[in-house]
Order: structure tokens, then C-alpha cells, then sequence
């Protein structure tokens, strides 16, 4: 099997199976690509388009051709020395519905059903009402209307002897023990008889195999006709549209081991651990043995037959224990790797974590995993191609147009107290009520309330500048101490100070004190419950707050605004480029690399187009007075202001800019028509994760309606003025965004670390958020249009196609597949550049063993293209520019990957005009490679 040296990341669904990627993996081999990167391929909710919400994790999802499809992708991947990594969801489980058997019969059992103790429940509700209940939010509307209105009804499994209730897709299993009230309400003597045994489960010590047999005979006396239709009459007693209906039925369900309650109902009273605040993803508890063992059944078997070849753990920060987790995952991943068969053991078996790092933060070392999916370099790219000179004006307008805050830091913490006090109320009381717990059980702490823990918990984690801490037995990491400290100091600034004492007691009880200083007992397992439900709050804290409503409230420059990025940081130099490559050589030299994936925000090429505004602002600021000028006549005027307001007009300007399609013209009207579904696809997003004029729980029909008729006049009206002078400027915009686009995906592929390449961005990516970056990628005209040995002139000179990117991918991948340990484990060497340009060219070499490769990329380029309608910067603009390379390449001819000169270093440096005379981006490596090599 080859190394791993670069992923294709593809999203399965039923529409995309497992054989639809076996018919392209010759393709995939040809573009250089080592491994396939797997969305979740377990069972999940049936119709999925994600794999996130399994519902079954003991085998492949059927949709996608099962485990004999995965074996077929496997066997064509070995044909050409390719392995496979697959997607995990540790976290959590789809709940609701009616397919996950797991939580059907906790449902059904309650704390008595073994697969209670799978999911993140709280039994002990404060709430009287949820005492030993579970709360079940998925009515469309409050419970007693729901009755009432007959949309909650009694159903007969007849097959398998059981009693459920139905509400549209959801159903709610009866408990067995309250089967006999049922029974009771027909003549028929049997099954009156049978209701007496249900009665007696009551008390029976082992009921849960005493109903299983209950049932079976129920089931083989529902065979008789009549005694069938005589229990369905029996059902209809409990239709709910009458009172006499509605007390039987509603007497019945209050004796169940669940309440059902209005989805409205989950952000207050919610006493189970949701994925952020989505009702139908349950969280797990896989810090527990049996836990973690069931749910990870099939993926071991997978790795011990050798079909997988490495793991990408989904939204590590929701699990209680991240480094346990990661550590006993590893342990086990080791072993298996030593029994595979023969021809699949490999040296090692990489496992990667979907963790968001903020600025100063590192993943931890001690965790066993290789790195993570790359959201940290997306950023650090997206940085290097802003220019430092946009922001002051680029603020100006956003606040001049908006009258909104350009302080995104800001916005982030009015979002973060929106969302603990809103969708994330109910954990965030669950939090609040552990610490009451830890601090009744101290005698100098039990005064204080719970208004107070309240009060400087909320500031505390609105505060907070990190996704999460890691508190393990001896109290916080060093690590993360700052980024703690950092919270409390800002509390401090917005808390009154008369609660300031409780920061110290918050900062002690979440990790300042170790718990080996607490006696063992009930103190020391509140005090553990209460940091592990913190940190479990504060990641969906800041996911709801920053990538879910900050991130569509402010707009400086979208291009800012993605997973992973922190808005308020603009632009990093060189120098810090440089010193994260570095950093990430020494520690995480296998750390995944990506520039899209399946949750951006923006596809990699809209993010790069509109980077390109950072050193335009002033041209920019001027375009959007005009076209808001033209645009008055499709602003409407409701009662709670324009329509749609001026902060969702830049929005829609932005959005328009990054992502008109560079073959769309003013005049088509078919594919405007397209291209105005997308677009209001996203508006309707964005103006509902705002949460300013709409929201997703309460949709404002007259705003989103007059924000819907602005874009589809815009796009699609008579008056084509504004069109076209928006689809103009995109255009002009467009050469200079493609050169950020190669530049990026070429920083990608050789700065240390493996490329992850994301489903279609072989081509031009100018996706939105989801579910637009995951739209069907026609992958047969990727495949007929691949030529590895057209010329760079020729695919420059048709750029708008896209197949400059996808053979500028393909020649660099097959150079990493060729020199695996150049560029996985090669030094990584800034490159000074000097002369008048020297601003505008970012240069680094990699080198192992005397092995050497030089990476020339543009950045801020948008003035040295002078309006040239192609991605390429003249060779004379360059000037003197030269950049300074090692004194051990001193006469070595180096070879230039993307030409087929040769270029030999001299004292007085590389001349930058002689190298980027063809494409403004350009690789040079020690002689000894052809790009067939990694084909023989």
C-alpha cells in the first residue's frame, strides 16, 4: 500500500454509493491521491445525505451498498495501492424517528433498559415532571393540542406483539407493564388473561426477557383475525379527539418511562445531552466500557480485515473524556493493526480529530492522534491572502452601511449569551445545577445560590476563547490555564462586582483544583460531573455562537467568516505563515490540510475571490455605494424595518462577488435561474442563523419574503443594471482570485502535513454553505477532461474550466506520491525574498537526505495583474525580485514542475521573473523525477 501522502475526502449517500466510487478510483489514483477520506458509512437515518445521524452502528448503511459494496471500493482501492479512512461519530446517535433500536427501547424500558446507560441522561430531573422520565421534544406542537388534535396515536406492531405511539415519523413505545390496561379494554379472553402476565412484569425481577415472551405470545395470538381487530377496537378507545379518548390516552402515556413534550419545549427542559441543540442527535456516553465497545464494533472488525486504514473521529470536543477516548482508541487501534492480514498491515494507523483550535492553541501531544482535519491551516491560508491595508476601511463600511459593530469579538459574545439563554438553556441550567450541588456540599460554599452560580457562569463561558478545556484528575492542563485565566479576566469586565467572589469559586470547582485533593466519595463525583457537563457546554457555546449566528451577523469580509477562522484576526505576515508551518513540522508533521470540506461556510475559490476585496476595499466601498443606489427600488419597507436591512444587503453583495460562476453571463436566463435557487438557498440560511429579523424556530414569512423577491429581481427582473455591474466587478475580481486559488492549493500540497482534497475541488470550487458545497460532483467530466500532459499555456489560456487546478493538483500529488519522505518528513525552510515585489511572493524549501523542493507562490496580487483577464502576473512585473535559497543548492540544477526548463541557483539569488515566466506559481525540486514515475 502506498503512503499516506494525500486524501480525497467523498461524501456518501444514496445517491453516491459505494460502487459510484469504485467506477472512479482510477481517476482518483491518476490525480495522485493515496487514500480515500470516507463520510460515516454505518447505518443512518434512512434518506441521509451526511452519515451523521447512524441509527445502527453494527453495520454498513444498506443505502450505500453494505459491507459487500465497501469490500468491492476496498478491493479497487488495493488494485492500485490506495487505502481507505473512514469518518466516525463517537458523539452521538439520530434519536427520534423510528429506526434506532437502541433508543426505542430506552424509551420503552426507561433507566431499567441496558442501553440507558448509552446515552447522556439525567434521571434526576429537579423538574418533579421528568423524575425518572426522559423528555421527549418531538411534537409539532404543544402536548395537549397535539392530543387533542389527534396527531398522537395508539399503534399495533402485530408482527412483534407490541404497542406503540405514533406522531407523524416518531414513535414512542408503551412500556411493557402498562400493556395490560390495553388489553383490558377488549372482551376477548385471552388477551385479558395475557393482561394480567403484563401486569405481574410490574414486579418481576427480571421483566425485560419476561416481556420478550409476553410479547411473542401476543404476537402469535394477533395471527387470529379477530382477535386482531377485536385489540385494534380496543386502540380506538384512545383516540384523543374526544374526552373521553384524550384522559384514557393521556393517563396511559403519563405512565410511561418518557414525557412527551413541543420540540419548543427542548432548549428549557431538555434533561439528555443533545449534538449541539439537535433534537434528533442524542449524545453518548462512550467514556464507558460497553459503550464504547458496542458502538465501535464494526469499525474494529473493519480494521482488523484490513478494509480501513485509518480513522477521523467527528467533533471530538463533545465527549467527556477527549484524551481517554483518544488514548484507548489508539490502544486498540495498535493492536488490531498487528493481526491484520499480511498485505494490509501497515506501519501505522493514523487517526485524525475534528478539533477547532483558536489563535495561541495547540492540539494536546499526549492524546496518541496524528492531528487534526485541517481547520487550522484553512485559516492560516485565508490570513496569508488578506491584505492588512483592507481592514480599516472594509470596518468603516461594514459599520457606515450596516450600523452594526466591526468588533466581531463583539457579536461573538451577544451570540454567545443568545444561545446559553435560548437553544442551550436547558445544559447550560444542567451545568448550573451541578455546581449548586458542589456547592451545598461544602459547608463555607452552601450559601450560594443558584441566581449567583448563574450570573458568573453565563459571563464566564460567554468569555471564553477556546472551544473547551481538558480537565483531567490533577485540575486543568497548563495548556489550557491561560485561555481560562482569559475568560475570567473578561468576565470580570461584565459580571458586577459584587459576584466577582464566585468567579474564584467557579475557577476552583471547573479544574483549578485537582480532584485527588477531594476525598472519594459523592463530593469528588459531583465535582467530576459537574467540569465534564462544562466542557461539554462550551464547544456547542461557541459552535451555535461564532459559526452559527456571529458569523452571519457580522460581515467585514466573508472571506474571514468560516469554520475554524477567528473574524476578528484580518491578516497574518509571512512570518507567521512560516513559524505554523514550522511548528507543525516539529509536532503534527501528518496533520491533515484542507481548504473545503463538508461544513464550510464558503466554497475554497469563493473564499479566495473574495479575499481579493481586502486590497480592493477602497474600489469596493465605492462599488457598493452605487449598487445600493441602484438597488432602492427592491428594498421594501416593513414594520420592523428596510427589507432586506442594509448588514443582509453586504452579505448578498459579498455572496454574489465570491460566488458568481465565471461562465454565468447578465443575460442567461436559464442559468441565472440556477444560480438564483442557490442563492436564496443560502439567504434563507443566513438570515435565519443570524437570529436578528428571523429565525429558524420562528420564521419571519414577511422578511424572508421581501428578501426572497430582492435577489430573484436582482437576478432575474427586467432591469438588468445591476446585474450586470454586479457580475462585471466579479469578473474583474476573478483572475486574482484564481491565482489565490492555485496559490492555496499548491500551499496545500507541499507545506508540511497530508493534503486533504475536498469532492469536486479539483475544479473551481465556488460553493456555498451546506447543502450547496454538497451538491452532486460530475465527476465523468473531471475524468474526461484529465490530461497530465496538456500544456501550461494551453489550460491558461482556458482557465474558467477549471482543469488548470485540477492538472496543477495532479502534478503535485504524483511529485508527494513519487518522494513520500520529502514532503511528509522533509525540514521545512523559510525562503527570504528580496527586491521590489518581495511583499507579493511567499518562498519556502523542503528537504530530507539532500532531497530538495522549492515552493514559489503570489499572495496579495490583485496590483501586479494590472487587469489582466488571466490568473497569471507578467514576468517583468516581477522586477529585481529574487528569493534567496540555500548555499547547499548552489549550482544544482532544479527542475520546475509545472514547466519543462530547468533553472540552476546562483549566488545572486533565484530570479523570480525567470522561474514565474509561465505560471505565477511554480515548484522546483532536485532532478530525478518525471510525473509517470508514481505510475511504474
Amino acid at each position: 500500500m502506498k503512503p499516506l501522502t494525500a486524501t480525497l475526502r467523498l461524501q456518501f449517500h444514496r445517491d453516491f454509493t459505494l460502487d459510484d466510487a469504485t467506477a472512479l478510483v482510477d481517476y482518483f489514483a491518476a490525480l495522485g491521491i493515496s487514500h480515500l477520506y470516507a463520510s460515516p458509512l454505518l447505518t443512518a437515518r434512512p434518506g441521509s445525505m451526511h452519515g451523521y445521524d447512524v441509527i445502527d452502528p453494527t453495520r454498513i448503511n444498506p443505502e450505500l451498498g453494505g459491507e459487500a459494496a465497501l469490500r468491492r471500493l476496498v478491493d479497487a482501492l488495493r488494485a492500485r495501492g490506495m487505502g481507505l479512512i473512514l469518518d466516525i461519530v463517537s458523539n452521538h446517535m439520530a434519536v427520534g424517528g423510528a429506526g434506532n433500536p437502541w433508543w426505542l427501547d430506552v424509551l420503552e424500558w426507561g433507566k431499567r433498559s441496558p442501553y440507558a446507560q448509552f446515552y447522556d441522561i439525567e434521571w434526576n430531573s429537579p423538574d418533579p415532571l421528568l423524575e425518572g422520565q426522559l423528555l421527549v421534544p418531538f411534537l409539532g406542537s404543544d402536548y395537549g393540542e397535539a392530543l387533542q388534535q389527534g396527531n398522537v396515536v395508539l399503534r399495533l406492531d402485530v408482527e412483534n406483539g407490541a404497542l406503540y405511539a405514533e406522531h407523524y415519523e416518531h414513535r414512542f413505545p408503551l412500556t411493557p407493564p402498562s400493556y395490560g390496561e390495553v388489553l383490558r379494554q377488549t372482551e376477548h379472553p385471552q388477551l385479558r388473561a395475557l393482561a394480567q402476565h403484563f401486569d405481574a412484569l410490574k414486579t418481576e425481577p427480571a421483566p425485560y426477557l419476561a416481556a420478550q415472551r409476553l410479547r411473542a405470545d401476543l404476537a402469535q395470538q394477533l395471527e387470529d383475525a379477530d382477535t386482531r381487530q377485536q385489540l385494534e377496537q380496543a386502540l380506538s378507545r384512545y383516540d384523543a379527539t374526544n374526552a373521553e379518548g384524550f384522559q384514557r390516552l393521556h393517563a396511559l402515556l403519563e405512565r410511561q418511562h418518557y414525557r412527551l413534550a413541543s420540540w419548543r419545549t427542548a432548549a428549557d427542559d431538555i434533561n439528555w445531552r443533545r449534538f449541539f441543540d439537535i433534537n434528533e442527535l442524542g449524545g453518548l456516553r462512550v467514556e464507558r466500557p460497553v459503550v464504547f465497545e458496542q458502538t465501535h464494533a464494526k469499525v474494529f472488525q473493519l480494521l482488523a480485515d484490513g478494509l480501513v486504514d485509518g480513522l477521523r473521529i467527528d467533533h471530538i470536543d463533545g465527549l467527556a473524556d477527549p484524551r481517554g477516548y483518544c488514548r484507548r482508541l489508539r490502544r486498540r487501534v495498535d493492536r488490531l493493526n498487528a493481526a491484520r492480514p499480511p498485505e494490509a498491515v501497515q506501519d501505522h494507523v493514523p487517526i485524525y480529530v475534528e478539533k477547532i483550535l483558536a489563535a495561541g492553541e495547540h492540539l494536546h501531544d499526549d492524546w496518541g492522534v496524528d492531528g487534526t482535519t485541517g481547520y487550522e491551516f484553512m485559516n492560516q491560508v485565508s490570513l496569508l491572502q488578506h491584505d492588512p491595508a483592507g481592514q480599516a476601511p472594509l470596518c468603516a463600511l461594514w459599520s457606515d452601511t450596516s450600523g452594526r459593530p466591526a468588533d466581531f469579538l463583539e457579536e461573538a459574545r451577544q451570540a454567545r449569551q443568545l444561545v446559553l439563554t435560548g437553544p442551550l438553556a436547558g445544559d447550560f441550567e444542567a451545568v448550573a445545577q451541578a455546581l449548586l450541588q458542589v456547592a451545598r456540599g461544602d459547608v463555607m460554599t452552601r450559601d450560594i445560590t443558584l441566581g449567583q452560580i448563574r450570573r458568573a457562569l453565563l459571563e464566564l463561558i460567554v468569555h471564553f476563547p477556546v472551544y473547551r478545556t481538558y480537565i483531567a484528575a490533577p485540575g486543568r492542563r497548563a495548556a489550557d490555564e491561560p485561555f481560562f485565566q482569559q475568560a475570567l479576566e473578561g468576565a470580570r469586565t461584565t459580571l458586577g462586582e459584587s459576584d466577582w467572589p464566585l468567579l474564584e469559586h467557579l475557577q476552583r470547582w471547573l479544574g483549578g483544583e485537582s480532584l485527588r485533593d477531594l476525598p472519594p466519595g459523592p463530593q469528588r463525583k459531583l465535582r467530576r460531573y459537574a467540569c465534564a457537563r462544562f466542557q461539554q457546554l462550551t464547544s456547542p457555546a461557541a459552535a451555535k455562537a461564532v459559526e452559527d449566528t456571529a458569523c452571519y451577523r457580522s460581515a467585514v469580509l466573508l472571506s474571514r467568516n468560516d469554520v475554524g477562522f477567528d473574524p476578528q484576526r484580518f491578516s497574518a505576515s509571512p512570518a507567521d505563515f512560516h513559524a505554523e508551518c514550522m511548528q507543525r513540522a516539529e509536532h503534527l508533521p501528518h496533520n491533515l490540510l484542507t481548504t473545503a470540506t463538508h461544513d464550510h461556510k464558503r466554497g475554497e475559490d469563493t473564499r479566495a475571490r473574495i479575499a481579493v476585496l481586502s486590497e480592493r476595499a477602497h474600489w469596493f466601498a465605492g462599488k457598493v455605494q452605487e449598487w445600493r443606489a441602484l438597488a432602492a427600488d427592491l428594498l421594501q419597507t416593513l414594520d420592523d424595518g428596510l427589507a432586506p436591512s442594509p448588514a443582509d444587503e453586504l452579505l448578498l453583495i459579498q455572496t454574489l462577488l465570491g460566488s458568481w460562476p465565471l461562465e454565468l453571463r447578465a443575460d442567461d436566463r436559464e442559468g441565472l435561474s440556477g444560480y438564483c435557487e442557490r442563492i436564496l438557498q443560502w439567504q434563507r440560511k443566513a438570515v435565519r442563523e443570524a437570529k436578528l429579523r428571523s429565525t429558524w424556530a420562528a420564521p419571519n414569512e414577511a422578511y424572508e419574503g421581501a428578501c426572497q423577491q430582492y435577489v430573484e429581481r436582482l437576478l432575474l427582473g427586467d432591469d438588468a443594471r445591476l446585474r450586470q455591474a454586479i457580475a462585471a466587478a466579479a469578473l474583474e475580481l476573478a483572475p486574482a482570485g484564481a491565482l489565490n486559488s492555485l496559490a492555496q492549493t499548491l500551499l496545500r500540497m507541499t507545506t508540511p502535513g497530508v493534503p486533504d482534497l475536498y469532492q469536486g475541488a479539483d475544479y473551481w470550487d465556488f460553493s456555498l454553505v451546506d447543502p450547496d458545497n454538497r451538491r452532486p460532483v460530475d465527476f465523468a467530466a473531471r475524468r474526461a477532461s484529465f490530461d497530465p500532459d496538456a500544456s501550461s499555456a494551453e489550460l491558461l489560456a482556458a482557465w474558467h474550466d477549471g482543469r488548470i487546478k485540477q492538472w496543477l493538483i495532479a502534478r503535485t500529488l504524483n511529485l508527494r506520491l513519487a518522494r513520500p519522505q520529502l514532503f511528509t518528513g522533509g525540514r521545512y525552510q523559510p525562503l527570504a525574498v528580496e527586491g521590489a515585489q518581495a511583499k507579493h511572493l511567499l518562498a519556502f524549501a523542503r528537504e530530507a537526505d539532500g532531497d530538495w523542493l522549492v515552493v514559489l507562490v503570489p499572495r496579495l496580487s490583485s496590483a501586479l495583474l494590472d487587469g489582466s483577464p488571466l490568473p497569471r502576473i507578467a514576468a517583468d512585473r516581477w522586477g529585481d525580485t529574487r528569493v534567496v535559497l540555500p548555499e547547499a543548492l548552489d549550482g544544482r540544477p532544479l527542475q520546475r514542475l509545472f514547466s519543462s526548463t530547468a533553472v540552476t541557483f546562483q549566488r545572486a539569488g533565484l530570479s523570480v521573473a525567470q522561474v514565474l515566466d509561465e505560471l505565477s506559481v511554480e515548484v522546483l525540486h532536485t532532478t530525478g523525477w518525471s510525473s509517470g514515475e508514481s505510475e511504474q
